[in-house]
């Protein structure tokens, strides 16, 4: 028999290097486009049903908040996280992973919504919260021992929402350097979700916080819309450098 940890697709490794646009120009194979240029190009030989889906899409998606895994060992949680998050509309998404806790994500999991986020990954704690505060996001982790629920938490305001690994949680230094922390109330004999659990449950109550505050959890301007639809249609071809360079060609 197979093992399946040797034949998964990494998906994280290769979430981590797929292409995300976030300004312009946007360079590729020495040339220079605009998102609405990479839009016209790619987009226009997707389905009109797919062009659509993507529109929509990016209209509803949100970056103020960001899910953090830190140090998870099993790669089934970590593609279901990624899989909630993605429903939900947060595509951002960041991973602390040292070489202990290095896994592969699998694809029957995540459903391939692992292709819609824009992933980062950190070997350290620190380096994380560091590129997160630099945007303007607040750190919180979840705890069993945090003192405020999660009903206390601004979700209105930019934050980066931290899970540990199953075992242990988040590290200490994680703790030490987050600006706080937070806990799913829990009424039963159960001391604590299962890590997907607890993300989806996070991720659902964030949407309908935002939603019922602030009328809709999207938060992207035009422009960042206009880029993350470039990014996506970018993503939706096998080879699509090669394929910007054919229609260049025809062009002329």
């Amino acid at each position: 028999m197979v093992d399946e940890s040797e034949v998964s697709q990494d998906l994280v490794e290769v979430a981590v290097r797929r292409r995300a646009f976030v300004r312009e120009p946007i360079v590729i194979g020495g040339n220079s486009f605009t998102a609405a240029q990479i839009w016209e190009l790619l987009g226009s030989r997707l389905t009109e049903s797919r062009q659509t889906k993507i529109t929509q899409v990016c209209a509803g998606r949100c970056q103020s908040l960001v899910p953090v895994l830190e140090g998870i060992y099993d790669r089934g949680n970590v593609s279901a996280v990624m899989r909630s998050a993605e429903a939900f509309g947060f595509f951002r998404f960041n991973i602390v992973e040292n070489q202990e806790s290095r896994f592969k994500a699998a694809n029957r999991v995540t459903q391939g919504t692992d292709k819609w986020l824009q992933v980062e990954r950190f070997a350290r704690a620190a380096d994380c919260v560091e590129s997160l505060r630099a945007s303007g996001y607040r750190v919180l982790v979840t705890s069993l021992e945090a003192a405020v629920p999660i009903q206390e938490v601004d979700f209105k305001q930019k934050v980066a929402v931290v899970f540990g690994n199953e075992k242990d949680g988040v590290s200490r230094q994680m703790q030490d350097l987050a600006d706080g922390a937070f806990f799913l109330p829990m009424h039963g004999f159960a001391q604590s979700f299962n890590i997907s659990v607890a993300a989806a449950l996070t991720f659902g109550y964030a949407y309908w916080e935002r939603v019922r505050h602030l009328g809709q959890c999207a938060d992207l301007s035009p422009g960042e819309q206009a880029l993350l639809k470039a990014t996506y249609a970018f993503r939706s071809f096998d080879n699509p450098e090669q394929l910007l360079k054919e229609i260049l060609l025809r062009q002329g």
